[in-house]
């Protein structure tokens, strides 16, 4: 049995190996497995979907074990589109104020503009990738910027 101390950051736990953020998972209820209760299962779990393993505490103790995830738990990884393989491309915001990124598929929260003179309007940031689109001036059509 290995154990393991977790390093935590502002947002929460980190993964030793490869130092992601790890995405806490609630205790299930009991369950039986093979005639006997397994109270393993209503304890929370810390998953690195980039690892394709999880951390559950033992006793309390701030020390943790880990375990290989099971195949129908894992995240399908994304696939992430090359920037350079984006044209410029209208983006429209949806009912719920979001609009799908061109570049990974996920949800775009938008950003207003500031008047700090590098963020005057408003622009695309995805939370899955990090892109962020901004307007193109005098046009309708986006594009990936750096920052």
């Amino acid at each position: 049995m290995n154990l393991l101390k977790l390093e935590s950051n502002a947002k929460g736990k980190i993964c030793p190996k490869c130092k992601n953020e790890l995405r806490r998972v609630e205790g299930s209820g009991i369950k039986i497995v093979d005639g006997k209760v397994d109270m393993e299962a209503t304890l929370p779990r810390f998953i690195c979907d980039e690892c394709g393993i999880f951390y559950r505490e033992l006793a309390n103790s701030g020390y943790y074990n880990f375990f290989d995830l099971p195949e129908n738990e894992r995240q399908q990884k994304k696939r992430v589109i090359s920037t350079a393989d984006i044209p410029p491309q209208q983006l429209k915001r949806e009912s719920d104020g979001k609009a799908p990124c061109p570049r990974c598929g996920e949800r775009m929260d938008i950003v207003n503009g500031k008047p700090d003179f590098s963020n005057t309007m408003d622009h695309f940031k995805c939370p899955y990738c990090k892109s962020v689109f901004r307007k193109i001036v005098g046009t309708d059509f986006f594009q990936w910027s750096e920052k």
